[in-house]
């Protein structure tokens, strides 16, 4: 196995990890953002490939086992003093938000998420690893993440690796088709 930096090149397959992480809320929020004539993978894809912004390539890290892309760690530090929560914001999102408020000034774990193919063979540990020397490398002492109630391997992994549950809310679904009924935020001192 072999982890690395994303480049743009990956911004496929960091559309596809993005989206598989949220079941399906990307493509959920694309699809509003580019209205009914627009290709939402394509908004996504566009997201990815650029310099900045939360989901850019650059906040990424992809793990390859024999030269194929396997799996991808995306994160970014969070605010130290998260602003208020803007009134326009889609309620989809106000839970989100809220968690990731609790956890100030930690390296926040947005995407980990691993093809099919390649679960059960140690990606996810390392790729949580490598979120933890990224969290030291930047001089911050917590890594914090939020994971739906419905994924239960996941769950179990980040309580393996020393992750402690800090708090919960309730999804906001909408008009999004999903089973989770809890977003959980999860943070650990390293």
């Amino acid at each position: 196995m072999l982890i690395r930096g994303a480049t743009a090149a990956d911004a496929a397959h960091l559309v596809r990890f993005i989206n598989m992480a949220a079941d399906d809320l990307p493509l959920h929020f694309w699809k509003k953002s580019v209205g009914p004539q627009g290709d939402p993978w394509a908004y996504g894809l566009e997201r990815a490939a650029r310099e900045t912004g939360g989901f850019s390539y650059r906040n990424a890290f992809v793990a390859e086992v024999e030269g194929q892309v396997a799996a991808c760690l995306l994160g970014y530090p969070a605010e130290d003093e998260p602003a208020p929560i803007d009134p326009d914001t889609p309620p989809i999102f106000v839970p989100l938000l809220e968690l990731e408020a609790l956890a100030p000034g930690s390296w926040y774990l947005n995407v980990l998420a691993t093809y099919e193919a390649f679960r059960g063979r140690g990606l996810g540990s390392a790729l949580l690893a490598k979120a933890e020397e990224v969290t030291r490398g930047l001089g911050r002492r917590t890594v914090s993440l939020i994971a739906e109630d419905t994924h239960l391997d996941a769950l179990r992994l980040y309580t393996a690796k020393g992750y402690r549950e800090v708090a919960r809310r309730p999804v906001v679904k909408g008009d999004w088709a999903v089973e989770a009924q809890e977003w959980i935020l999860f943070v650990k001192t390293v």
